[in-house]
């Protein structure tokens, strides 16, 4: 087995550390420089979607980057004297991929004096630095695809809460932030303490994480806080200690907030559906769970009237009967209205 030198071990470790570093690779760029003995080092990054390429550098490298060009053949270390006639100075640079689009330069900057060991050392670096290249794609992704399912959540009103065993408040997302900012039925009350308005919902969630605090396997409990707008939440033990981040989280409570009334969400019927008014209004009820019967009564119909328009209602939104209905509402773009 061949054990690392000294040099490839300092270049190796900040190489494959800097696509977490803020600015990117600086501590890689600057051993880099050191090691070579250049006045410079450079990485540009150019993704197709991006206009402008990315220049990192440390020391001196001028104006260089304008000379590396996606014409390099990948691999290869390239001089100065190869991609521009008549330039002043000397550099090594070499052309890499991920192979999704994102294409890197890695340069080597020097009045003169660059020789075939500092090609090799590019050379050496080249597969670790595709390696990085490809974690940085990934990660790229994967912040493109979280933000689009944030995006989401926060279209669906939904955000989460940890709470201690006493219902203080130890971290919560930006939804959540927003939503106690904004709605009266909670609130961050004295010492972080999450209060609800309602006595009853207080009561229960303030009861519910002592249970968590002593038995993690209690099973979740759901509590409605408002129904105009539907307001409601999910309280769930955290099962695994090591998760709870700073060690005192006992719950989470995943909460929903229908950000639109009553009569926003009639008119949005209105418009999806085709539905009268009338109709929108009974529609909504009985998505709420409400029977013929509580509906009619809730909007002043006849039950007669109530079962004619329940049939019209079906008929428009292609429902078989109210289970159907309540799904082809509240789970269809509705949802993210």
């Amino acid at each position: 087995m061949r054990i690392p030198n000294l040099g490839e071990t300092e270049l190796l470790v900040p190489l494959h550390d800097g696509v977490f570093e803020q600015p990117m690779w600086h501590t890689f760029l600057a051993r880099l420089r050191g090691v070579s003995g250049a006045s410079g080092a450079m990485l540009v990054l150019q993704s197709g979607e991006a206009r402008e390429p990315m220049v990192l550098s440390r020391g001196e490298c001028a104006d260089q980057a304008a000379v590396l060009t996606s014409d390099m053949r990948e691999g290869r270390v390239y001089a100065l004297a190869e991609l521009a006639e008549d330039a002043a100075g000397d550099l090594r640079a070499s052309r890499l991929s991920d192979g999704g689009g994102l294409e890197a330069w890695l340069a080597i900057l020097s009045d003169g004096g660059l020789r075939a060991e500092h090609s090799s050392l590019l050379a050496a670096l080249a597969p670790h630095l595709r390696v990085a290249l490809k974690v940085l794609s990934s990660l790229e992704r994967e912040k493109a695809r979280a933000s689009m399912s944030a995006d989401a959540f926060a279209r669906m009103n939904f955000g989460w809460i940890a709470i201690d065993a006493r219902c203080r408040i130890v971290g919560l997302d930006g939804q959540a932030q927003r939503f106690l900012q904004r709605s009266g039925v909670l609130r961050r009350g004295p010492y972080d303490r999450l209060i609800s308005s309602s006595p009853a919902a207080d009561r229960a969630l303030t009861r519910f994480a002592r249970e968590c605090s002593a038995d993690r396997g209690v099973r979740p409990r759901a509590i409605n806080l408002a129904r105009d707008p539907w307001i409601d939440i999910l309280v769930s033990p955290v099962r695994l200690p090591a998760l709870a981040g700073d060690g005192e989280a006992v719950a989470m409570i995943y909460l929903r907030g229908d950000r639109s009334s009553s009569a926003d969400r009639h008119e949005q019927l209105v418009d999806l559906f085709d539905l009268t008014p009338a109709e929108a209004r009974l529609a909504w009820s009985l998505s709420q769970g409400a029977s013929i019967a509580e509906a009619a009564r809730l909007h002043g119909l006849t039950l007669e009237t109530a079962r004619y328009y329940s049939k019209r209602i079906y008929a428009k939104t292609g429902a078989r009967g109210q289970v159907d209905l309540v799904r082809n509402i509240l789970t269809g773009v509705l949802a993210l209205a």
